[in-house]
């Protein structure tokens, strides 16, 4: 195996996907969220870092080129049961992010069983879509999470009726809590609806492989 720059940058990406969890469950919010994000966005530049120097330095190797899908789908699943189990919108993620994943299930093991011939199926330009798409949308929704908890810190030690008061203007808002509440809901709706289609492009990308390996499926004759 040669392992190069490139490829070492695919493992730290593989390698970080775990820690998106483990920042939850030892660091408080919304500290906690705001290390997952920078995270997040941190490995994420690596998936188009490492390929850019792989093809710039002439150092695209077979073991690169096995790790790269593996880690990208680390890193998305990963996100993707953090913040099922963190986000307040967890519900509102979960179908989405079962979709997402039955495909990766669903394709990864069609590309094992295929084996040799799976590298002839050429990755698209949708299927690069569709990752973009996941990573923007779990970006965003990690931003909903400090969002949110900032809103709660703003919020701490009013009862409700003096949230009300505040957010009607009855009461200055000192706390930026009206603007923390309207940063959270864009960033729930704007990443929620993300969500939705890299989910869309994600089985889209799946039916497409799907049909082209069905030439490989078939019973000799």
């Amino acid at each position: 195996m040669t392992v190069t720059t490139p490829t070492i940058l695919t493992l730290l990406r593989l390698l970080a996907s775990p820690a998106l969890a483990v920042v939850f469950m030892v660091l408080p919010r919304p500290l906690a969220d705001w290390v997952a994000l920078f995270l997040f966005i941190g490995v994420s530049a690596t998936d188009w870092i490492d390929g850019y120097l792989a093809r710039a330095w002439g150092q695209v190797t077979r073991l690169g080129t096995m790790l790269d899908p593996i880690a990208d789908k680390a890193m998305v699943t990963s996100a993707l049961l953090t913040l099922c189990a963190v986000s307040s919108l967890n519900w509102a993620i979960l179908f989405p992010a079962i979709l997402i994943m039955f495909r990766e299930v669903f394709i990864s093991g069609l590309r094992e069983f295929l084996a040799d011939v799976a590298g002839t199926l050429s990755v698209t330009l949708m299927a690069k879509w569709k990752t973009t798409a996941q990573m923007v949308a779990l970006a965003v929704l990690f931003a909903h999470g400090i969002a949110e908890h900032h809103a709660g810190l703003s919020a701490a030690g009013m009862d409700p009726q003096m949230v009300a008061a505040v957010l009607s203007g009855k009461i200055v808002d000192n706390g930026d809590l009206g603007w923390w509440i309207e940063v959270a809901r864009w960033f729930g709706l704007i990443g929620l609806s993300l969500l939705w289609i890299a989910a869309v492009l994600t089985v889209w990308t799946g039916v497409d492989y799907f049909r082209k390996a069905l030439p490989h499926l078939k019973e000799p004759e």
